[in-house]
C-alpha cells in the first residue's frame, strides 16, 4: 500500500460522495444583487450617465503610456481570460478529476457552463453592438448599435466562470475559500489589464464580472440536467462493452482465427490425438501416406453379429484375409 504523497493520484476505487451545491436562500439573494447590479449596467450606459463619463475619462489617460513598464507583462497575464488557454487548461484538471473519481460531473458543469456563457454573453454583445476605446468615434458617447463586441466584457466573464468552476467544484470547504480567492484575484486582474491595455471601457469590465458571476450562482439549477445527461452517458457506455463482449468472432476472410491455428491441448483422459488424414495427407511410417498404407495392408472384416448355428447356439465367425484389390 502506498503512502507517499503520490498515492492520491491514484484512482479511488470507488466514486466519492459529492455534495451537490443546491440554491440556498444565500444563493439567490447573491442572484437577485448580481441581476439588479448587471441590469442598472445596462441601463446607465444605454442613458450615457456619469457612468459613461468615466469611461471616457481613463480611455484618454491611456494608462498603459502612463506605466509603460507593465505593458508586458500584462499582455501575457490577460491570456488568463481567453476563452481557447483556460478551457484547455482547466478541462485537463477537470478530465482527470472525472476519472479519478469515477464520474463525469465535472467536465459537464464545465461544459454547461461555458454554453451558458456563449449565449448569455454573446447575445448582449450583438444585440447592443458597442465599439472598444480604440475605435470610438465621438467623444462621450455611448458607442452602442455601432456594430461592435465588446459590452460586457469577454474576457473578464470568461474567467469569473472558468477560474470559478475550481472553487464551485470543490469538495472541502478548504479548497473552496482558497480557490475562491484564487478566481476572485485572477478575474479583478483580468478585467483592470483590459482597461490598462483600451481594449474595454471600465463599463464592459462591471457588467463582465456580473455576467460570469450569474451564471455560476444559477448551475445549481442545471445540477439535475447535468445528472440526468451523465446517468445517459454512462448508460451508453455500459452498452457499448456490453455489445462488445458478445460480438460474434470475426470470419477468416475478416482475419478471424483459422481451423488448426490453436493447437489441441491434452485433456486429463490422455494425450491429444492427431486428426484423421484425408488422402495425400500425413506420412505414416517408412514416409509413406495413410491411404498407402491402406492399400498395400490386409484387412479382416468381421461381421457385426454373431452367426446362429442349427442348434441355436452362437459360435464366433471365421475370418479371412482380403487383399485390396
Amino acid at each position: 500500500m502506498r503512502t507517499d504523497i503520490f498515492a492520491r493520484l491514484d484512482r479511488e476505487p470507488e466514486p466519492p460522495k459529492i455534495e451537490i451545491p443546491r440554491m440556498t436562500r444565500t444563493r439567490l439573494a447573491l442572484f437577485g444583487g448580481t441581476s439588479a447590479f448587471y441590469v442598472a449596467i445596462v441601463v446607465a450606459v444605454l442613458a450615457s450617465t456619469w457612468l459613461v463619463i468615466i469611461d471616457w475619462k481613463i480611455m484618454l489617460f491611456r494608462p498603459y503610456q502612463q506605466w509603460p513598464d507593465l505593458h508586458a507583462f500584462l499582455d501575457y497575464f490577460v491570456v488568463l481570460g481567453q476563452r481557447g488557454p483556460t478551457a484547455v487548461m482547466v478541462a485537463a484538471w477537470l478530465g482527470w478529476r472525472s476519472w479519478r473519481q469515477h464520474t463525469l460531473r465535472p467536465l459537464l458543469v464545465l461544459g454547461a457552463s461555458l454554453l451558458l456563457l456563449n449565449v448569455t454573453v454573446g447575445a448582449v454583445k450583438i444585440g447592443l453592438g458597442r465599439l472598444g476605446p480604440h475605435y470610438a468615434t465621438e467623444i462621450g458617447s455611448a458607442e452602442l448599435f455601432a456594430g461592435g463586441d465588446i459590452f460586457p466584457s469577454g474576457h473578464t466573464a470568461n474567467a469569473v466562470v472558468t477560474w470559478g468552476i475550481l472553487a464551485y467544484l470543490a469538495t472541502t470547504p478548504r479548497a473552496r475559500r482558497y480557490l475562491s480567492a484564487l478566481s476572485a484575484t485572477v478575474s479583478l486582474g483580468v478585467g483592470l489589464t483590459t482597461v490598462y491595455l483600451g481594449t474595454h471601457w471600465l463599463s464592459d469590465v462591471l457588467l463582465g464580472w456580473a455576467a460570469g458571476l450569474l451564471i455560476l450562482l444559477a448551475l445549481p439549477w442545471c445540477e439535475p440536467l447535468i445528472g440526468r445527461a451523465e446517468r445517459w452517458i454512462l448508460s451508453l457506455r455500459d452498452e457499448w462493452r456490453l455489445r462488445r463482449r458478445l460480438a460474434p468472432s470475426l470470419p477468416v476472410a475478416a482475419g478471424g482465427p483459422r481451423p488448426g491455428m490453436f493447437p489441441q491441448r491434452p485433456t486429463e483422459d490422455g494425450p491429444a490425438r492427431e486428426p484423421v488424414a484425408t488422402v495425400g495427407g500425413t506420412s505414416g511410417p517408412n514416409g509413406r501416406t495413410t491411404a498407402q498404407l491402406a492399400q498395400t495392408r490386409p484387412h479382416t472384416v468381421r461381421s457385426e453379429r454373431m452367426p446362429v448355428t442349427p442348434s441355436g447356439s452362437r459360435r464366433p465367425p471365421t475370418s479371412r484375409p482380403v487383399t485390396g484389390g
